[in-house]
């Protein structure tokens, strides 16, 4: 689920076909898939652009003619956490938790050549759309698999990736079984040394399921950071958080120079600052945890 700057299968090649897809000329499409309804519209500034919703919310956002475009504020986050996790243009390795359009693996291949990325994306008929009506560029090394996101974790080698991304709704709410300690565990135990974990959530209000997940991910990874708008950071509106986490130390100062540079600007807390913001929450398991909150209404609008 995201915000524009304006407002079990085996594994399979993604799709090949090259240049191409969908033109603003066909108009949007609604059609329904596993998840609910996918509806793809036009973007208004972008003669090539895509927006992906599903039943409403928005999901992702694709250029065809310039997959290094990131037009949700979330996204860009990743993006820097993408820039930062290697030196430039370096392939890595990349496990995608949760697919949508395939925004953040375009990117990834477009910005680094040669990598390795493996999509788990449950919703088949949604991933289908995508192949068909915006296809990925002929040699990008992207798989995508027909399967719950934590399965395909639970699947991943020891110490094989080196970066995570979790960025799984059920709707516009992520799952609790992909929110846990036990998760991130799964988590930790496939990064490589030096690798990161990221994930996107959503939260309002007192930010008590942000608060959550940031003890959740404290008690697996020594290295904490979170990323946000600083008006979703004092309650005034729901939206994303990104958070990062590793077994050795995050470029805070990178990342915080790329959030406060962005055309939508955040904040990045870490620290004796995250201690705080998290202070009194307790860490979910696969016993105790809840679904992120539902938004509230009108919130896309």
């Amino acid at each position: 689920m995201g915000r524009s700057s304006r407002a079990a299968r085996t594994a399979e090649p993604a799709d090949t076909t090259g240049p191409g897809g969908r033109t603003h000329a066909q108009g949007p499409l609604s059609r329904p898939v596993g998840s609910g309804v996918a509806e793809l519209r036009p973007d208004r500034d972008r003669p090539a652009a895509w927006s992906l919703l599903i039943d409403g919310a928005p999901q992702s956002l694709v250029d065809l003619a310039d997959p290094t475009h990131l037009g949700f504020e979330y996204q860009r986050r990743l993006g820097h956490l993408i820039d930062l996790v290697a030196p430039p243009g370096r392939p890595i390795t990349v496990l995608h938790l949760g697919g949508g359009a395939l925004t953040l693996a375009r990117y990834t291949a477009a910005t680094r050549p040669r990598s390795r990325q493996q999509v788990a994306e449950i919703d088949t008929a949604l991933t289908e759309l995508v192949r068909t009506e915006l296809p990925l560029e002929r040699g990008w090394q992207i798989k995508v698999r027909g399967a719950d996101a934590r399965n395909v974790l639970e699947r991943t080698p020891e110490a094989g990736v080196d970066l995570v991304i979790t960025d799984v709704f059920s709707g516009a709410r992520t799952p609790a079984h992909c929110t846990t300690v036990e998760f991130a565990t799964l988590a930790a135990r496939a990064l490589a040394p030096g690798g990161w974990y990221a994930a996107n959530i959503a939260d309002g209000g007192a930010l008590p399921f942000a608060r959550s997940q940031v003890a959740t991910l404290g008690a697996v990874f020594p290295e904490l950071c979170l990323i946000a708008d600083p008006a979703v950071l004092r309650g005034k509106r729901f939206g994303n958080l990104v958070l990062a986490a590793a077994h050795t130390p995050l470029p805070v100062a990178d990342l915080t120079r790329r959030a406060a540079s962005d055309p939508a600007h955040a904040r990045v807390e870490h620290g004796r600052a995250l201690t705080d913001f998290a202070a009194g929450a307790a860490p979910a398991t696969d016993a105790t945890a809840a679904p992120s909150p539902e938004p509230p209404p009108g919130v896309f609008r």
